[in-house]
């Protein structure tokens, strides 16, 4: 997560430019100005089975499903979200498993925490991010446990495929077959209302409502992650992404079974939202992974997933052409990118929250960048997405 940075709302195989802009801010510190942040060393206490047993609750906020709404409506009216005792459960599964992200540059402070695991999701790398730089962000899928995953993703377009059977489980990213596993942390809800301005809830995520299962309490991290769950399911919130949904539906649709219409979006934060052709194609960024696997073992999520994350290949910049590109691509985008994320700072609500007119100029420069990189910079300078040597002849 996402996400986060990374914010993952999870997120599906295509994302709106917005929430991929969100995810600059995990960015080095030279770019955001964000810098040796300090963080409270307390040990986070356990989540309860009583505050998990709450989500059960029809009326809890857990799982109310117009709570996003709720929050957006009050940011766009400028008025602040109250500190309450009234908390909320989220999960996370990218970069805000860091506690440098997470409580550091986000500023969150979780009342307790939980590991879980997601039978209903996978974890995905295919949030686009910027090219030669962060190429792709951690985002979510939903899964049938069965091969039909690869073949809800494989219709994302002609080219994804044409790239044969072979190319495609060369994606070390792709190895892990089971369960997204995460953590779950209880925040106030002005937190919340945090997490989703960082994270872009609202313009290319979704709100959306999991159930997640916790670890057995004799659970040893070295065993495997369990594919079918012996404790009780809770409800806890994520963010998720549109195309999360269209895989879904494309799913259900195929089998037969009852297919449920989907959130829409805003038609302002859909003006230019950039999709890649391929989502499995780009790889992570070194620096993006890194959190994602300190975070992992920072929460002692199980050995078998934290070996998968230290397999997953990263984007290296390997020729004196992509070297060239890199910079003259940074040079030209990165003064624009950081135009926007300023005004996206003045031009806020109290919690951050960019106006429409905001989030539409935010995709649109997505997408020229984006088809800046496909049109000139990838032909003239090299692969800004995948290392060179991690791509089969």
């Amino acid at each position: 997560m996402a996400n986060p940075g990374n914010s993952a709302p999870a997120s599906g195989c295509r994302f709106g430019a917005t929430a991929a802009l969100t995810k600059l801010r995990g960015f080095p510190s030279a770019l955001l100005g964000r810098q040796n942040v300090e963080i409270d060393p307390t040990p986070i206490p356990t989540t309860t089975v009583n505050r998990r047993r709450a989500t059960s609750v029809a009326a809890s906020l857990d799982r109310d499903e117009t709570l996003a709404e709720k929050i957006s409506e009050q940011l766009d009216h400028g008025e602040e979200v109250k500190e309450t005792e009234e908390t909320v459960l989220y999960l996370a599964y990218g970069s805000n498993l860091a506690s440098k992200t997470f409580r550091g540059v986000r500023g969150i402070k979780p009342l307790s925490q939980i590991g879980v695991f997601v039978p209903e999701l996978r974890l995905t790398f295919d949030l686009p991010g910027v090219p030669y730089m962060e190429p792709c962000f951690a985002g979510t899928q939903y899964r049938d446990g069965s091969d039909d995953d690869l073949d809800v993703e494989s219709d994302v377009s002609e080219k994804a495929a044409l790239m044969g059977q072979s190319q495609r489980e060369s994606y070390h990213k792709r190895r892990w077959s089971g369960p997204l596993v995460g953590v779950v942390y209880e925040v106030t809800l002005a937190d919340y209302a945090k997490i989703i301005a960082t994270e872009g809830g609202g313009r290319g995520y979704r709100d959306g409502i999991i159930d997640c299962y916790p670890f057995p309490e004799n659970y040893d991290s070295s065993s495997p992650v369990p594919e079918h769950p012996s404790t009780p399911a809770f409800k806890a919130r994520t963010l998720l992404s549109p195309a999360a949904d269209d895989a879904r539906l494309r799913s259900q649709s195929r089998k037969g079974g009852a297919v449920v219409a989907k959130p829409a979006l805003s038609w302002w934060y859909t003006i230019g939202l950039h999709f890649r052709p391929d989502p499995d194609y780009a790889q992570p960024s070194a620096r993006y992974l890194n959190l994602i696997k300190t975070g992992a073992a920072e929460h002692d999520l199980p050995i078998s997933y934290q070996e998968y994350l230290a397999q997953i290949r990263t984007y290296h910049v390997t020729t004196g052409r992509q070297k060239a590109g890199k910079t003259i691509f940074l040079v030209l985008w990165v003064p624009w990118l950081l135009l926007v994320m300023t005004l996206s700072r003045t031009c806020a609500g109290p919690d951050g929250r960019s106006p429409p007119w905001l989030v539409a100029m935010a995709n649109i420069l997505f997408t020229a960048m984006w088809s800046s990189y496909d049109l000139f910079f990838a032909k003239v300078f090299g692969n800004g997405e995948r290392t060179l040597t991690d791509i089969p002849a």
